[in-house]
């Protein structure tokens, strides 16, 4: 893969406060990337320069290998974007809807027809094609969002905040139609507060704090810089006690802690080992006789990577 979209040095202020610093790095062709961030970390405002709408203090991003300054027009041809609100256009069918947005995109009439068939068949709104936008729910008019954004064909997406106040299925219709879009070999950049959505969905993440990039990687490279070992849970009928004393003094283990649990007894074990190394474990517990009922690697998790990471909490 090759860099499609590449951020040099980009830096933007707002009066005294900078709210963009220094961003340099690469999103590639064909990628899911996923920028999160506390409030007020830079994000949108990284998203609004990079599809035209305000200009950099200092620095660049290219798009496509053009310039957001020196050739907006090309940047704008392969960007669809969708911001995190969703516009004044209620009183339009969803069929007008995205007719309209054709029309501002200079496709032909006898084209835009079996184009917009086919976007509603996509995002599945062809049943609502002639209900009026306003009559939607947020979900369906998210989808309806994603629809108007591929309506010129570009080959980057970006949408801020595409699951905001959506409620759980419809944000897991939401995930599987950007897995769908991407299959059709389109880049997406989404920023988004749901970690859970990001850690699913992304190729790799972008953790902004204060306007600086503070970790880039995928989900894997993130979790083995913040979280080097392995977080092991180990269930118990009784003995916890004996079972973490035997524990601490095995190869590999860092540290045993007791967990409160209503259900049973449990141990956290901050292990380095590798799967043989897990299996090893295991064996010379039950080889101790201790009664262990459940044993399981905590996966990694986006949340508590980005809890480390932006409080500056490295191991």
């Amino acid at each position: 893969m090759s860099p499609i979209i590449e951020f040099k040095n980009l830096t933007k202020r707002f009066k005294t406060r900078i709210a963009v610093n220094s961003l340099d790095f690469n999103i590639e062709g064909g990628e899911i990337f996923g920028l999160v961030g506390p409030n007020g970390a830079g994000k949108t405002t990284t998203m609004r320069m990079l599809v035209t709408l305000l200009k950099p203090d200092h620095g660049e991003i290219y798009v496509g290998g053009h310039s957001i300054r020196n050739r907006p027009n090309e940047v704008r041809r392969q960007i669809g974007f969708m911001p995190d609100s969703f516009g004044v256009y209620g009183d339009m069918t969803v069929q007008e809807y995205l007719d309209f947005f054709g029309a501002c995109f200079k496709i032909h009439p006898q084209q835009r027809g079996r184009l917009i068939s086919d976007l509603l068949e996509l995002v599945d709104l062809g049943h609502r094609r002639d209900d009026m936008v306003d009559t939607l729910s947020t979900g369906l008019k998210q989808r309806l969002g994603i629809a108007r954004v591929l309506i010129h064909d570009p080959s980057i997406l970006v949408l801020d905040e595409p699951a905001s106040g959506l409620d759980p299925r419809a944000r897991v219709e939401i995930r599987e139609l950007l897995l769908e879009v991407a299959r059709l070999g389109k880049t997406i950049l989404f920023s988004s507060h749901i970690l859970a959505d990001v850690g699913e969905l992304c190729t790799r993440v972008g953790i902004l704090e204060d306007g600086k990039l503070v970790a880039l990687g995928t989900l894997d490279q993130l979790s083995a810089h913040v979280m080097p070992y392995r977080q092991l849970h180990i269930g118990l009928l009784s003995r916890r006690e004996e079972a973490q004393v035997t524990l601490q003094s095995m190869e590999g283990v860092f540290e045993v802690r007791p967990v409160d649990n209503v259900s049973r007894v449990s141990l956290e074990v901050d292990f380095g080992g590798n799967e043989e190394a897990m299996h090893q474990l295991l064996a010379k517990l039950l080889a101790h006789g201790f009664p262990v009922i459940h044993f399981s690697e905590e996966t990694n998790n986006l949340e508590e990577v980005f809890m480390r990471t932006t409080k500056g909490i490295v191991s």
